[in-house]
């Protein structure tokens, strides 16, 4: 049931901790103004601020996630490598960051296959997790869900179950589920809480980066304390380089969403790794999983 899962850990409750590995360049905000044909000429900062990341969870000992691009891993295997070395779990996040619907299905299982393939080829280990650039599956690509399972994933961490102008698939459940009926593989939505009836994305990202880090904890303590579940928690390591370029031409919009509170964001993440238990996403698959098939065996 549980194949491509690590043992399911016992013990006190432990949250998701992940990092989608893409560099400053890369991201959704700057598709318009940065084109994927001018990145290799970018110099990259990715290696450096990912070299901090594993610094800072080495501090609070804890591992993670690292949901990590082809095209990255392709031009920095070394650093790859010190992702695996320290205890991580290596996942794909996709080649070179293209959303789910500008696939056709074909195209998705090869984007896919390429970046798993250079992934593990870097690190030395399985790569058993997939998140999609943006959240991108959604109400659009449950078909991404049959493809993943095809080619032998365990988990996905591709569902923002918000209303958001960037992504989103406000009807998902918000919490671990199986997409397909007749396959083990599970889908653990990034998180949100509730305020009223109203969800609100909490998960991590621009949110954490702009709001106080007093809401991220009333988030993560009702979902652990109040719906007695794991929080997914994503960020990248971007966010932890205030120094990087900036993309002047860029709409205002995006200069805000991008920019907003970096220079708190390495204090911030100091908190909340040393706040609550944190864990790999694997392991918190292989728990979430063991629960969805303990359910199912109730209700059967």
């Amino acid at each position: 049931m549980n194949a491509g899962f690590p043992p399911p850990a016992q013990g006190p409750l432990v949250n998701g901790l992940s990092v989608d590995v893409e560099d400053w360049f890369q991201v959704g905000a700057f598709e318009k103004v940065i084109a994927r044909g001018e990145w290799d000429a970018i110099k990259t900062r990715v290696e450096d601020n990912v070299a901090r990341v594993i610094d800072l969870f080495a501090e609070a000992e804890v591992r993670a996630t690292f949901f990590t691009l082809g095209w990255v891993a392709k031009r920095h295997p070394a650093m790859i490598r010190r992702i695996a070395e320290a205890g991580h779990e290596l996942a794909s996040h996709g080649y070179d960051h293209a959303r789910v619907f500008t696939f056709s299905p074909r195209e998705f299982a090869e984007d896919i296959r390429k970046a798993r393939a250079i992934i593990e080829d870097c690190g030395g280990q399985a790569v058993t997790g997939y998140r999609a650039p943006s959240f991108s599956i959604d109400h659009r690509t449950p078909w991404a869900f049959e493809v993943l399972a095809e080619h032998g994933y365990a988990y996905s961490s591709s569902v923002a179950p918000v209303v958001h102008d960037h992504y989103g698939w406000p009807e998902a459940p918000r919490f671990a589920f199986r997409p397909l009926a007749a396959s083990p593989l599970i889908e653990i939505p990034v998180t949100t809480a509730m305020l009223g009836s109203r969800r609100v994305a909490a998960g991590g990202g621009g949110f954490f980066r702009v709001l106080p880090y007093a809401f991220s904890r009333w988030a993560i303590r009702q979902v652990n304390r109040v719906e007695g579940r794991p929080a997914v928690f994503y960020f990248h390591p971007w966010e932890v380089d205030p120094d990087q370029p900036r993309v002047a031409h860029a709409p205002m919009r995006s200069r805000l969403r991008h920019y907003t509170g970096l220079s708190k964001m390495a204090g911030k993440l100091r908190e909340l790794v040393h706040e609550f238990r944190w864990g790999r996403m694997d392991e918190l698959a292989a728990r979430e999983a063991a629960q969805l098939a303990l359910a199912e065996d109730v209700l059967a």
